[in-house]
């Protein structure tokens, strides 16, 4: 477990530094006294991770039934989101193209065979809530 206790600011009022207490004995969410843990954070340091372009396909229509005869004038303008900087773990620059791993909060993604060493891309396959499915669901 992990409690903060304190949030210090700066003069411009942008938190800087987080004063929290830790609980070792928490680690990996089981608690020997019983206490449930409600999330498992997951730490990438900046300076140790790899800089990588994130591809996030949404839908491609803008509703669920696009028209037949017009169905260019219902496409989704955010159906690709890509985000330039963003920060993986070292380990995924050795990844497979096959393999599937869940980055935080965000889904499913897998590594783009436009990937280089020095230029990680990784596409995302599936979201962890799909808001747009229970739309259609509701009619």
């Amino acid at each position: 477990f992990i409690k903060c206790r304190e949030a210090v600011k700066n003069a411009a009022g942008e938190v800087v530094e987080l004063r929290c207490t830790y609980d070792p004995a928490t680690r990996g969410g089981n608690a020997p006294d019983g206490r449930k843990v409600k999330a498992t954070l997951h730490w990438l340091p900046a300076a140790q991770s790899k800089v990588a372009e994130i591809r996030v396909y949404n839908q491609l229509f803008a509703s669920p039934s696009p028209d037949a005869g017009n169905f260019a004038a219902d496409l989704n303008p955010q159906s690709l989101e890509v985000l330039k900087d963003a920060r993986v773990e070292p380990s995924l620059a050795e990844s497979n193209f096959d393999t599937a791993v869940q980055f935080e909060r965000q889904g499913y993604f897998v590594r783009d065979p436009d990937s280089t060493a020095d230029g990680l891309v990784f596409n995302r396959t599936i979201g962890l809530r799909d808001s747009f499915a229970k739309e259609v669901a509701k009619g």
